[in-house]
């Protein structure tokens, strides 16, 4: 497949994400810097700081959807931005973690 992307596309009235891997989890890991990269210039986040996150789902579409919602709960509830992510994945569960550091605005220019 070769290297590691992502990509966004427009998707009815927002905007869509999409993780391409040689791994599941590699794609799930494009998808979380395709969505940062809505908020923000993820060269411009440093990836001082480590969250854990773990989610479930009876499949790896909704998934990806409990992990981007995780991302955001964390973003939000954490005042932070994460520019780096791995994950592992077993049948209906995912581990992951998010390596970011705290908002400042002045330096990343959050979209929101």
């Amino acid at each position: 497949m070769g290297k590691a992307q992502w990509q966004h596309f427009p998707h009815q009235a927002d905007i869509g994400v999409r993780g391409i891997g040689e791994t599941v989890e590699q794609a799930f890991e494009q998808a979380a810097l395709a969505m940062t990269a809505v908020v923000a210039d993820i060269e411009s986040i440093t990836p001082a700081r480590s969250v854990r996150i773990c989610c479930e789902a009876p499949d790896r579409e909704l998934l990806l959807v409990e992990w981007l919602n995780a991302l955001v709960f964390e973003m939000a509830s954490r005042n932070m931005l994460f520019s780096r992510f791995e994950v592992a994945i077993d049948d209906e569960k995912l581990q992951g973690t998010a390596w970011g550091e705290p908002v400042d605005r002045a330096r990343h220019h959050p979209a929101v």
